[in-house]
């Protein structure tokens, strides 16, 4: 049995209150956050702090989520891929932020992760992803079609990765 790391990284930590302290400028009081990817649920640990009444839940395709709910990580956890459609169906329209952060697992097509995410964001929700630099242009021309204003960019550096720009957008109460 795999339990889940207790280690969080001083650099990820960094970035986890950086990532949080980003939606709290812009939504003081979510009263529901997932964090798709969310592994050992590190930054749902970290972003409780800065929220503490938020109920965070957490979406992998692997186990660990399970365990990272066991340790009281998430609320809860579901396994499985953002883009399945009975997650889609069983979790339309429930969260005030949705969070696609860089350290997830690769996916095969980031328009589908982007349009399934989209529909678990209620409207005037935020949805914050962080992408490479290359992809940003294309991924605020997708939230823009897709009913988002973008409200907040950001670039900054990732050890192992260039640069990543992190967005956040959020959903128009109009919005299909």
């Amino acid at each position: 049995m795999t339990y889940p790391s207790t280690h969080v990284s001083a650099r990820d930590r960094r970035r986890h209150l950086s990532a949080a302290r980003a939606v709290l400028r812009l939504l003081p009081e979510p009263e529901s956050w997932l964090d798709v990817g969310t592994g050992d649920a590190h930054f749902p640990g970290t972003a409780r702090e800065l929220f503490p009444y938020t109920s965070f839940d957490g979406l992998d395709p692997t186990p660990r989520v399970s365990y990272a709910c066991h340790a009281e990580r998430v609320d809860e956890a579901f396994v499985g891929h953002v883009t399945d459609p009975h997650i889609t169906t069983i979790l339309r329209g429930r969260y005030d932020v949705v969070t696609l952060l860089q350290h997830r697992s690769p996916v095969s097509d980031l328009r589908a992760e982007l349009r399934a995410a989209l529909t678990l964001v209620r409207r005037g929700g935020l949805l914050l992803v962080e992408t490479q630099p290359a992809q940003s242009p294309a991924l605020r021309t997708q939230l823009d079609f897709h009913g988002c204003t973008v409200l907040a960019t950001s670039r900054h550096l990732l050890g192992q990765f260039p640069y990543t720009h992190r967005i956040i957008a959020r959903r128009r109460p109009s919005a299909a």
